[in-house]
């Protein structure tokens, strides 16, 4: 069967959708481009379509969801953002480094919030997260803790891209990899080089996520930042476990 003929601005613009739905405040739309991976003015183009037709609104900070996205107005992601944000900061200020939410959605990895500083500056996400779970270590530790056959769709569906010269590529090493999950996740400068990412996973009755942190590649690996990550892992998986999350 031929592959789906898929609509590349669509797909963009349901990026941006998801990223301000995850969000429980307005979301400027420089941090909706680093989010989303997308180019500044491509992201500036979208946002207006969108704000156009009611599926968002601007507000004086940033963009919140339009009522033609949502009876409600509100997408039950956003209610994590209160409850994650003080996690996020707490780890980007101990570490020194950016760090980020992600989480499996509807056959689909998604950045779900970052948390970033003038000291810790984001990954510049020039390759959409959601087509680069094989190359990030958030990615990988989403997919170790998928289902067998969850993860097998997500990598059907997937082109494991060629982002550096150290991105597995090979479908039999990657399921190798996942199939011997340690306990903290790293990419060795395979989504970007120069940086190196750490993840550890959560997962819950409801959810598979993961919390990683981005460093530069000479500040080198150490327990101390394996350590934090546990910690900010089981505060997340309490938190998102708690009875009033909805997903």
């Amino acid at each position: 069967m031929a592959p789906p003929t898929l609509i590349s601005s669509v797909q963009r613009a349901l990026r941006l959708l998801e990223a301000v739905a995850a969000s429980a405040d307005a979301i400027p739309a420089k941090k909706l481009a680093r989010l989303t991976g997308l180019p500044l003015p491509t992201t500036y183009h979208l946002l207006r379509t969108l704000v156009y037709e009611g599926y968002l609104r601007k507000a004086e900070n940033g963009y919140v969801i339009g009522p033609s996205a949502t009876a409600s107005g509100r997408s039950p992601l956003q209610s994590l953002h209160p409850r994650i944000q003080p996690v996020l900061r707490s780890l980007r200020d101990e570490l020194g480094g950016a760090t980020y939410l992600s989480m499996y959605d509807h056959g689909e990895i998604r950045l779900v919030d970052i948390a970033d500083g003038p000291h810790a500056q984001c990954v510049d996400l020039w390759v959409g997260v959601h087509e680069a779970g094989h190359a990030t270590a958030f990615g990988k530790a989403i997919l170790a803790s998928l289902d067998p056959e969850l993860r097998d769709d997500y990598i059907n569906r997937h082109d494991l891209h060629d982002l550096t010269p150290n991105t597995i590529t090979n479908r039999n090493a990657l399921e190798r990899r996942l199939a011997d999950p340690p306990e903290i996740w790293s990419d060795s400068e395979e989504y970007l080089l120069g940086t190196y990412c750490l993840a550890a996973s959560i997962r819950t009755s409801d959810l598979v996520a993961s919390i990683a942190v981005s460093l530069p590649t000479h500040r080198g690996r150490s327990d101390s930042q394996a350590h934090a990550l546990h910690r900010a892992a089981h505060r997340l998986r309490r938190t998102v476990g708690a009875p009033s999350i909805t997903m």
